[in-house]
């Protein structure tokens, strides 16, 4: 029998992701929102009066501690996310995290420790992967409704360019916007990578056009090589002036399945100059995703009422900044690069990739002392 209890939810950042989250906490029956916490207590108050939560505060360590927590849902900036990580399994909180855990390696792989250390969940929110679209392509794949896998394509463009403060230290298009379609690469593949060859250019803005690194692309081409001789190839773009474009095709030996861009509506206009949709496809990622934001809640507060495993992990966080990272350096470097060059993707696959090919000792002995921070990848 399924216990259907409620989990005691305290929310950490009132912005537009929190806010996004909070109304899926909303529609999820397991869940019961207690405190919301902002540094300007003011947009705390208005959220927890917009949805009915009883307490509110400007400190996210009050969150954290508040007795009827049980889980925390950390959506403050990317900064925060170690250490309130920390925090929450210091006290013995569940965690479900947006993207990124961290903004670099070390911290990740520290956070994920603490989450083993403690015993408590860590979700990592990479909500595409519990989008219905995105899930049906999976449900084919490992059904064999299209036979074995040949090749995955996914496209990823948005509307309109960011503005240069979000692009100026945000770390580059493939850790800000590709990480969601490489690891949906994984995802879909259902194995570990093995090789990863990008490309990036400045297409669109030419005010980034100067800052370092991949923060200077707007563009970029990737191929991922999986084990097999399989390839995933993933193209983002900063702009597509006909809405936001996010496709998915997997290429099987029996068949093919792909996806279409969501639509407010169905309907289509039929006339002498024009037929087609009436309306442009969806124009925010919030809007796209709105379904895929409650479907990834009601997983994690199922996971923690029926204690089983997090539906989406730490080391499937740890692994796809891994991923962008590793595109980065393909990128800037213009060679393919192996994922056994990096040891922290030891641990993010649970030690499988070291079969992907020999790795010399000082590697091997660097992956073995982050095992050791890391033992069990929760």
């Amino acid at each position: 029998s399924i216990d259907m209890r409620e989990i005691g939810v305290g929310v950490i950042g009132a912005g537009r992701i929190g806010l996004v989250h909070l109304e899926a906490l909303n529609a999820c029956p397991e869940a019961r929102p207690v405190i919301i916490s902002n540094p300007t207590v003011s947009k705390a108050e208005k959220a927890a009066s917009a949805f009915n939560v009883p307490h509110f505060t400007g400190d996210a360590n009050e969150v954290i501690n508040h007795p009827e927590v049980e889980a925390v849902w950390i959506c403050s900036p990317s900064s925060f996310h170690a250490n309130q990580i920390k925090a929450c399994a210091a006290a013995g909180k569940h965690v479900f995290c947006e993207k990124p855990i961290a903004t670099d390696l070390p911290e990740t792989i520290e956070a994920i420790k603490a989450c083993d250390r403690a015993g408590v969940k860590l979700m990592t929110a990479l909500q595409r992967r519990f989008d219905p679209n995105f899930a049906r392509v999976k449900e084919a794949i490992v059904a064999g409704e299209v036979g074995k896998t040949i090749t995955v394509k996914l496209c990823s463009r948005d509307p309109s360019p960011p503005p240069f403060e979000y692009v100026k230290g945000g770390g580059g298009i493939f850790k800000d916007m590709a990480v969601h379609d490489l690891d949906m690469t994984r995802f879909l593949m259902g194995e570990e990578p093995i090789e990863i060859l990008a490309t990036g250019s400045c297409q669109i803005d030419p005010a980034i056009k100067d800052l370092p690194g991949p923060e200077a692309y707007d563009t970029a081409t990737i191929m991922v090589k999986y084990p097999g001789d399989k390839v995933a190839i993933v193209d983002v773009c900063r702009q597509a002036p006909y809405g936001y474009d996010q496709r998915a095709e997997v290429l099987g030996t029996k068949g093919m399945i792909a996806t279409d861009n969501m639509y407010p509506n169905t309907a289509r206009i039929y006339k002498e100059d024009f037929t087609g949709n009436a309306d442009m496809p969806y124009d925010f990622f919030m809007s796209r995703y709105k379904e895929a934001y409650v479907r990834e809640t009601q997983a994690f507060c199922r996971c923690l009422v029926n204690n089983e495993p997090s539906p989406c992990s730490g080391s499937d966080g740890l692994m796809a900044l891994i991923m962008s990272i590793a595109a980065g350096k393909s990128a800037m470097e213009g060679r393919w690069v192996r994922f056994s060059e990096i040891p922290e993707a030891y641990i993010a696959t649970g030690g499988k990739l070291g079969k992907s090919g020999p790795q010399d000792s000082s590697w091997l002995n660097k992956a073995k002392q982050l095992i050791g921070m890391a033992p069990s990848y929760t």
